[in-house]
């Protein structure tokens, strides 16, 4: 049995994650459940939500998403269906019908889509899929939410008299309105409405001259609101069909009431169920925003996380756009506890409730941001001790509380237990605090709970480095600048840096220098080994780093150069095959051609048919029998490969002619030169250079040294000119 206490989900801010996920959900019933999310109490339940947080999340990548599953709360509607003689309004009704009608679509859906959606569906098969509510409601209740007239004989037929009645009524006000307002008794605004009367608004001078029932007057007096003697009839004869209308509308819906009690059950259930799957589609999209993933649960007393970042961090750094550093961390038989050492502000802290808060969500039944291949295990317990933690009301001080602490952490602390203590040992005496830290880390240790503790106590160091199946963890520090670089590496303790931190913050050397005096030299060698340690372990870490990159960057041009090179290869076998089926086209060619060559000096028939027939079975001897869907196969394949040949021959001469174009662009673009004599020059689109010896007409004589030529101008390119 599962059970993590309220104060472990208070130490790791677990609420702030459930107010995040209450705000992706689409219903007020459903974000109040988000909000009391807990972890799950057995690993059945636990898988369950899992695989279906899994599988809505999956369907943001499907064409076939999952339908909506908005509702109204209908828990008013539910508490009057249990209240004897009550009735529901039309506007209840149309609630009940919206929510019966989202159910049933989720409900046939995950049916059709089973497999895909196999886990969705198991759940969604305990609900009961049934269109009795809708049929029953839609029979009284239309589209707009009125009672239909046709619910009953006796509406329908009082229907029709109260709109005969407002039909005379409204004919009768027409008339007087026309008749009065050509008198001139009527105010600019003609009539008005008083208590859903239609009323003649009247000057004030004449109200004697208009007989009626007065029914009120203007604030300033001027106008005096009177319905005409002539409708008053009327309006009552309506008053009272309508009064019994009203009564025969609640005698149907005291009616309809009744019949949907016996479903009070089933309506509690779709809301129930429509919120469930509210939180899991809630779970889902918090999910795709912080990348998170469904790690390995494994049976096994195992935890690695790769690439585990802490959720809220993530959460809030992505709005900002700002960084956000994952830590990779493993616990299992071997290494059961971790002891982070180092400065402070190294990221100690959260690395800790990253590890705790990935493990609650997880068993909450949450997806979360690590790599895919990561492994974890579910924990009966996990015990938190975070923080200062002082309790004012019980009048405890810091150590005194972590000590009540202690002591529960000792009461449950098993082989299914996950620890987390931040700062571990503090509040007292250094000396005397640490060892009783010691004490309690080696109870743990004795029942094989897993756990992670921060701390700066040396002996809890030396502990971890003496005991086989408990390890060192330092949070990396740059060597020169004294920066945290939030990674941790596994396997050294780390410096708390005291005195450099004390030196980088501006502390006087002298100073410094006489606390070092003041504490032993070997505790001080010890830190600073200790410290050299961590500043060459950053150095090979930037190192590592940079050759991890540059051995990938190397992986990913010999794989792109191999994908080139068996493109090239395929390639080169399609052209060989072309080529090959072309060499046998022109031997074809060339026989017949010879065959034909010799029947024109013979003309012998025979000898040619047989000469040819020949020539058939043999290139038929070569031939694989093949289907019709063969050859139709092979024939879209040579097609494609003579299509393709033709695209880059097609290519190669559009490159062609863009150059040559180009090139012609630039000789036009070059400025003309007049040709003098005396100038070097050769022919365009030749090499060899000559001297222009005369010029006259558009004809140059060209010295070559050996010849001389006689050229037109225009066939000249110049080269240089002689230098005076």
């Amino acid at each position: 049995m599962i059970h993590i206490s309220k104060k472990t989900l208070d130490d790791l801010e677990f609420d702030t994650v459930l107010s995040h996920i209450a705000e992706y959900c689409n219903t007020e019933y459903g974000k109040s459940k988000a909000l009391q999310i807990t972890p799950f109490s057995t690993k059945k339940q636990l898988h369950i939500a899992l695989q279906e947080v899994f599988e809505y999340k999956s369907s943001f990548l499907n064409d076939t998403r999952i339908p909506n599953h908005s509702f109204d709360s209908i828990s008013k509607e539910i508490k009057l269906l249990h209240i004897e003689n009550t009735f529901l309004e039309a506007f209840n009704l149309k609630k009940i019908v919206s929510i019966s009608i989202t159910a049933n679509d989720l409900l046939f859906f995950l049916k059709k889509n089973a497999e895909l959606y196999p886990v969705l569906h198991q759940t969604s098969s305990e609900v009961l899929f049934t269109k009795e509510i809708i049929n029953l409601i839609d029979t009284i209740i239309d589209k707009f939410g009125e009672v239909r007239d046709n619910a009953s004989p006796k509406l329908l037929n009082l229907r029709k008299e109260i709109n005969s009645v407002q039909g005379k009524l409204n004919g009768s006000f027409g008339r007087d309105l026309s008749r009065y307002h050509n008198l001139g008794y009527l105010d600019e605004i003609k009539e008005s409405v008083v208590d859903n009367r239609r009323v003649l608004a009247v000057t004030a001078m004449y109200r004697r001259k208009v007989k009626g029932a007065i029914m009120g007057n203007s604030k300033t007096g001027s106008i005096v609101y009177i319905e005409p003697e002539a409708t008053l009839q009327y309006s009552r004869e309506l008053s009272n069909l309508l009064y019994e209308e009203r009564e025969e509308i609640v005698k149907i819906l005291k009616d309809l009431t009744n019949r949907l009690r016996p479903f009070i059950d089933l309506l509690e259930q779709y809301q129930d169920y429509l919120s469930y799957i509210d939180i899991v589609s809630a779970k889902s999209k918090y999910a795709t925003r912080l990348n998170a993933v469904l790690p390995k649960i494994t049976e096994n007393r195992e935890l690695t996380l790769k690439e585990a970042y802490h959720p809220l961090l993530y959460y809030s750094n992505t709005s900002k756009g700002d960084t956000t550093f994952p830590q990779t961390i493993t616990l299992d038989q071997n290494n059961q506890i971790i002891v982070i050492s180092g400065p402070n502000a190294g990221g100690k802290s959260i690395t800790l409730k990253t590890i705790g808060l990935l493990q609650v969500m997880l068993q909450s039944g949450m997806l979360i941001p690590v790599h895919e291949y990561s492994r974890i295990c579910l924990f009966d317990i996990i015990l938190t001790d975070i923080g200062d933690n002082q309790s004012i009301e019980n009048h405890l001080s810091t150590y005194s509380y972590r000590l009540k602490n202690m002591k529960y952490f000792l009461r449950k602390c098993n082989d299914k237990t996950l620890f987390l203590i931040d700062e571990f040992g503090t509040g007292s005496d250094p000396e005397l605090g640490g060892a009783l830290a010691e004490a309690f880390l080696e109870v743990f240790y004795e029942r094989e709970s897993f756990g992670i503790i921060t701390t700066h106590y040396a002996n809890l160091k030396m502990l971890a480095n003496e005991l086989p199946n408990m390890s060192n963890a330092n949070m990396l520090f740059d060597a020169k600048t004294l920066e945290p670089l939030f990674k941790l590496h596994l396997g050294e303790a780390g410096s708390s840096f005291t005195f450099e931190v004390a030196q980088k913050n501006g502390i006087p050397y002298s100073l410094i220098n006489k606390a070092k005096k003041k504490v032993e030299r070997g505790k001080i060698r010890f830190d600073k080994s200790i410290a050299n340690l961590q500043k060459e372990r950053s150095k090979l870490q930037k190192t590592t780093a940079g050759l991890k990159t540059k051995e990938q960057k190397a992986e990913d041009e010999k794989e792109r150069l191999q994908k080139i090179n068996e493109r090239i290869q395929r390639k080169l076998e399609s052209y060989q095959e072309l080529y090959d089926s072309n060499q046998r086209m022109i031997y074809l060619g060339q026989k017949v051609d010879d065959l034909s060559e010799k029947y024109f000096n013979n003309k012998k028939k025979r000898e040619l048919l047989n000469e040819f027939i020949k020539i058939v079975e043999v290139e038929n001897s070569k031939r694989k029998k093949q289907t019709p869907k063969q050859r139709t196969v092979e024939k879209v394949k040579k097609q494609k490969i003579i299509n393709e040949v033709k695209q880059k021959v097609g290519v190669i001469r559009e490159k062609k002619k863009e150059e040559k174009k180009k090139e012609e662009k630039i000789e036009a673009a070059k400025p003309k030169i007049t040709l003098q004599i005396g100038d070097r020059v050769r022919m365009i689109d030749g090499k060899s250079i000559g001297t222009i010896d005369t010029l006259e007409k558009g004809k140059a004589v060209v010295n070559y040294g050996i010849f001389t030529t006689n050229v037109s101008v225009e066939q000249l390119e110049f080269v240089e000119r002689k230098k005076k």
